[in-house]
């Protein structure tokens, strides 16, 4: 008799920016590569959108095939025009997931798009996989989108142990929260980087003596408007004209529009200064280790910048309350105090930090669990732990 081999199981891995692309690109090179699975990609938001590079195409670069494009974007980024292109998410997800019919679906992080996705899987019926749940970022509203997506998940891979307790206390099952790490540390790891040469002829630009690169993201739960505190990092940056300035643009959040137009109008009157819409994983990773300090409210601050033993100036509450390493300096969104900081960075050794996000092989753990499960429908009914059962 012939022994029948199981069909791979449909993993679909939803992506909606550049930043969490390159996180979860190590997991989906595994997935792809795996004969017991079958790797979904489902390209969103900003992936999509001329205005912000069309990232979609670094997917396709890196050798994955798009299975659905699921436009949601709108001109506009006020609360409006956000709660709008959630809800064209959720439209267009239904569509895709009713046509993909995943195993389950495997998301990462926070993002409204990914809210979205996870809403059309749960009245789906399809299982979900989370990366990075239980941080907590207490100056943005993606701290609640986080905590939601970990409601409506089913399985949860976290980053480190105080974000495996928070889930934990969420009333999430312990057998399913585990502790892998973050993926973009193997990112570093397996991306073989560039040299300062060849990123200079990359960016068609020279580096100078001292560089920073720069992310500076809307904190959208602050009532200082966006457009005042980043004023206030320009600001702050003319007190280094003598400094390469390299530039991401925000992302596509409430006011990251207004942001983009006063980073473009800004850079255009300072030749020591370049912004990019998107630099990709490897020329942004490359940037990141010729770098003399990282400026601004991204996580790759936090999560990444420690690995190449880079000082992080943090700036405002974005990212208050993630856990961090000894090079991260946290200061207030105003120039004085983020002139300090960078003075303090500048002069800040680095050589001996640790990475408190793993050690670089969270992909083959998340891959490993997953491979673990043997039923992921049985997943669904999910019952609420109680802390005394913790």
């Amino acid at each position: 008799m012939t022994k029948q081999v199981a069909a791979p199981r449909r993993i679909c891995v939803v992506t909606g920016t550049r930043a969490e692309y390159g996180l979860l690109q190590p997991v989906m090179a595994l997935l792809r590569d795996a004969p017991d699975f079958e790797l979904q990609i489902a390209a969103t938001g900003m992936h999509l959108s001329p205005e912000f590079g069309l990232t979609y195409r670094e997917i396709e670069a890196d050798g994955f095939s798009i299975d659905a494009r699921i436009e949601m974007l709108l001109s506009s980024d006020t609360p409006t025009g956000i709660a709008k292109s959630i809800g064209l998410g959720i439209i267009g997800f239904a569509d895709a997931l009713a046509r993909l019919r995943p195993d389950v679906l495997l998301v990462l992080g926070d993002r409204f798009e990914i809210l979205a996705a996870v809403q059309a899987a749960l009245v789906a019926r399809i299982p979900v996989a989370h990366i990075s749940g239980g941080d907590t970022t207490e100056g943005a509203f993606d701290e609640s989108i986080r905590h939601s997506i970990t409601k409506m998940a089913h399985l949860h891979f976290v980053t480190n142990q105080g974000a495996a307790r928070r889930v934990r206390q969420m009333g999430e099952n312990p057998a399913h929260v585990w502790n892998a790490g973050s993926p973009g540390l193997d990112a570093i790891q397996n991306s073989p980087l560039m040299s300062r040469e060849e990123l200079e002829h990359s960016l068609d630009f020279a580096l100078r003596e001292t560089n920073f690169l720069i992310t500076f993201h809307p904190a959208t739960l602050d009532a200082q408007p966006a457009t005042e505190q980043f004023a206030q990092l320009l600001e702050a940056l003319d007190e280094f004209p003598d400094a390469g300035l390299l530039f991401t643009k925000p992302n596509a959040d409430t006011q990251g529009r207004a942001l983009i137009s006063l980073l473009d109008e800004w850079t255009a009157t300072r030749p020591n200064a370049r912004a990019f819409t998107s630099l990709g994983q490897k020329r942004y990773l490359s940037a990141m280790a010729h770098a003399d300090a990282i400026i601004g409210n991204s996580s790759s601050g936090l999560l990444e910048a420690p690995s190449f033993r880079v000082p992080t100036v943090n700036i405002g509450d974005r990212q208050r309350g993630r856990l961090q390493a000894e090079s991260v300096i946290d200061c207030a969104p105003q120039s004085a105090e983020i002139v300090e900081a960078i003075r303090r960075a500048l002069n800040l050794d680095c050589r001996n930090v640790v990475n408190p996000y793993g050690d670089g092989d969270a992909a083959p753990r998340i891959v490993e669990h997953l491979r673990a499960i043997p039923d992921f429908d049985a997943l669904l009914k999910k019952r609420f732990y109680e802390a005394t059962e913790l």
